[in-house]
């Protein structure tokens, strides 16, 4: 059966998700339509290419993605599909779709639209037509490269990591862009520090598990996306320590401080 999901910066009530399913549902009967993601951050591109990136690839080869973040096009912008990876991604080319993939798309149109037509619109009928089995080449006329935005990379200098905060999980965990291949390469067999926020904010070892710590204590582990995370067993660690998307993590081979205190 075909899926359609839906990622979105709407929040549950919001009058567009019902706009959008019930097109989607008219047009394509029997489609299973799926909130990937909702309410993010109005605008942030970033976040919801790193939803998008990471969750793709559960569905079914062949499902079709609706991106609705940041998806108004501007003067010089136009709406696309894109083919990658065996799945259909259908929105705004801002960027996004580089940052979703991190490579040239396998195929990529322009869809064709009248002035009267709203990003809804076009989504919904785009998305229906690949359900119908489409082909890209009947919705839109090829585009030779699609627009470029860079990720935030986590930057490696003589003994020191310095990454980003990318992501904060329903748990409050903070999960940053510095990968479990970039830590081996500094630190491995090494002695290490992982800060956050302040000198004060950090631990000395990798955790497998959150209940690895005492409750209340920090620490740091590699999530099933191999990124480093930050997190307290048994708290919300964004909201104790301030953390947000954007927050500096810091892993060096300094002096040890004090012995970390648990924060609650």
């Amino acid at each position: 059966m075909p899926v359609i999901t839906l990622t979105t910066e709407w929040k549950p009530d919001d009058i567009y998700n019902g706009i959008i399913k019930g097109k989607l549902s008219s047009l394509s009967p029997g489609t299973i339509i799926v909130d990937n993601a909702g309410n993010i951050p109005v605008f942030n591109i970033a976040q919801a290419a790193f939803i998008i990136r990471n969750t793709f690839g559960n569905y079914p080869e062949g499902t079709v993605h609706l991106i609705c973040v940041h998806s108004e096009a501007l003067k010089n912008q136009d709406y696309l599909v894109v083919r990658a990876k065996n799945h259909f991604f259908i929105g705004t080319d801002n960027g996004i779709f580089n940052l979703i993939l991190n490579s040239e798309p396998d195929e990529a149109v322009k869809i064709e639209k009248s002035d009267l037509q709203n990003e809804l619109e076009v989504f919904a009928r785009t998305a229906s037509k690949l359900i119908a089995g489409a082909r890209l080449s009947e919705l839109g006329k090829p585009v030779s490269a699609i627009s470029e935005r860079l990720p935030l990379r986590a930057t490696i200098d003589k003994d020191v990591i310095i990454g980003s905060i990318i992501f904060i999980d329903s748990y409050g965990n903070a999960i940053s862009n510095i990968t479990r291949e970039v830590f081996a390469r500094v630190f491995e067999n090494r002695k290490y520090r992982i800060l956050i926020q302040s000198n004060k904010n950090y631990t000395d070892k990798i955790s497998e598990r959150y209940s690895d710590v005492p409750v209340g204590e920090m620490l740091a582990k590699f999530n099933q996306l191999d990124l480093l995370e930050i997190a307290i067993n048994g708290a919300d660690v964004s909201e104790l320590l301030s953390i947000e998307t954007g927050s500096v993590v810091r892993i060096d081979t300094s002096g040890k401080a004090a012995s970390p205190n648990k924060l609650f």
